[in-house]
């Protein structure tokens, strides 16, 4: 299992550099990074999308054939478009979404920032977001970007994951570690 992912990781961050480094040649980086966030939008929207990407039970030729109707249609043209439809053809798409993931982490580096994955039990409101922006900058010494994601699972605090740091505050670990305390101590 660990080769898999590893094998997939290091074929999106392959890809994904490629695209970047050819992007900045072409200087049309700013429309990548718009036109990978709308593809990545229509397959969060679509579940027969991501059935589409994922599945190895379409021919090459399919997916090709409907993801460049749905390009054209999305308005994603260019290199972004180009990028789209090669992963198809090399029946790479499968690992699409985490080459999206690649190229956004590289960019980032490139500018000097860093993305932190914080989970949440509720909603954080703006100001919640701008002041653990302001203290993960403080930190690290960087321009800190958060994704937020919400899992009621969590009961309350956060799991913030910076790079290969994660900071897990969340009432769920406490009371499971407190679970495992009694159980060693009784």
């Amino acid at each position: 299992m660990t080769d898999n992912v590893s094998l997939v990781s290091g074929v999106a961050k392959r890809y994904a550099s490629a695209l970047l480094d050819l992007a900045e040649e072409t200087g049309v980086t700013a429309d990548v990074e718009r036109d990978l966030g709308n593809f990545e939008g229509l397959l969060a929207e679509s579940s027969d999308l991501d059935r589409l990407v994922k599945s190895p039970a379409f021919s090459a030729e399919e997916q090709l054939n409907a993801l460049t109707a749905l390009l054209d249609k999305a308005q994603i043209s260019g290199l972004a478009g180009n990028f789209v439809k090669l992963a198809a053809r090399n029946r790479r798409l499968f690992v699409l979404p985490d080459m999206i993931k690649a190229f956004r982490v590289l960019l980032a580096e490139k500018r000097g920032e860093e993305t932190a994955e914080v989970v949440s039990a509720a909603e954080l409101s703006d100001d919640q977001v701008t002041a653990l922006k302001e203290a993960l900058s403080a930190s690290s010494g960087k321009s800190v970007n958060i994704s937020a994601k919400v899992d009621p699972a969590l009961i309350g605090g956060l799991v913030v994951k910076v790079g290969s740091r994660m900071i897990d505050t969340s009432l769920r670990t406490k009371l499971n570690s407190l679970k495992f305390a009694m159980k060693e101590v009784g």
